[in-house]
């Protein structure tokens, strides 16, 4: 059994992924902006990514914007049949790189065409509706009106399922009244836990969880806790960080993002790695070194 394997599988709207995903939007220019350093090496890894077995790509066409989908599409189209494609919209791009909301029905809709146009698809599997109201983390306000826009091209057939990114508790709980949600991402690590109790709730209804940032993001996790895990276990702190997430709840579902073949095959062998339950108390302990 791979690694991939031994992450699971967890069900996503009406499909079934491997718990162990890809998230493409490294496969953009610095800063998710413009085009890739290395073009080739983007294409190279999205199909290294789905020989190893993976089935649930994460992406948008704010990345780039529109350079990450087209890659995707001349990599991968036409798509195997068990692929699973999610993408996100509800923000966009300034000219200087700026990441700026687009909540308004006429930029939803035009987001979802641009998504299945650039990516070569007549329904998107999956969209997360990402909520804008602070850039830096959820806040509350709500989302009836964007929400409801995104319902209405799910009636009008171009979308399968919703999703919900960014959000607080009370957001999830206004949009479950509005439309079935099938996932949520937010961002979610060993240091910083606020949706502990959310996760759970989601488990027990079957909803996905997609953390975003499992070593931090733009400001990486230092861990002295998580390093000397990672030294004893012959694995990478990365590794260690994603085996927690995969043990932590089995509606968690990972995207971790790179743009190199080897990172990627690092990333899927996190899989494979077993933490025992004194090492999980152990990686538990780090939130509260963190706070």
């Amino acid at each position: 059994m791979t690694s991939i394997e031994q992450s699971g599988t967890f069900t996503l709207g009406d499909r079934t992924v491997k718990r162990l995903g890809y998230g493409a939007m490294q496969l953009a220019g610095p800063g998710v902006f413009g085009p890739p350093r290395d073009h080739d090496a983007a294409l190279a890894v999205l199909r290294a990514a789905l020989a190893a077995g993976v089935n649930h790509i994460d992406t948008s066409d704010f990345y780039g914007p529109h350079v990450t989908n087209r890659i995707i599409r001349e990599a991968l189209h036409p798509y195997a049949d068990d692929l699973v494609i999610v993408t996100k919209i509800g923000a966009r791009r300034g000219p200087d790189g700026s990441w700026l909301p687009a909540f308004s029905p006429e930029e939803l809709t035009q987001a979802v065409h641009d998504n299945l146009r650039n990516l070569g698809l007549e329904v998107m599997d999956v969209v997360n509706l990402r909520i804008m109201f602070d850039t830096h983390g959820p806040a509350e306000g709500s989302i009836e009106a964007p929400l409801s826009a995104l319902a209405e091209l799910q009636r009008q057939g171009l979308v399968r399922h919703i999703g919900l990114s960014n959000v607080t508790p009370t957001q999830i709980a206004e949009g479950r009244r509005i439309a079935e949600i099938v996932c949520v991402q937010n961002q979610y690590n060993l240091a910083h836990r606020a949706d502990d109790a959310l996760i759970d709730d989601l488990a027990r209804d079957g909803i996905a969880y997609v953390p975003f940032f499992p070593l931090g993001g733009f400001n990486p996790l230092q861990s002295s806790t998580l390093n000397d895990v990672a030294k004893r276990l012959d694995a990478t702190p990365l590794q260690v960080a994603l085996a927690w997430l995969l043990h932590r709840a089995p509606n968690i579902l990972l995207i971790p993002g790179t743009s190199s073949v080897g990172h990627l095959q690092e990333n899927l062998a996190a899989g494979g790695l077993v933490l025992s339950d004194d090492v999980v108390a152990e990686l538990d302990a780090v939130a509260r070194i963190a706070a």
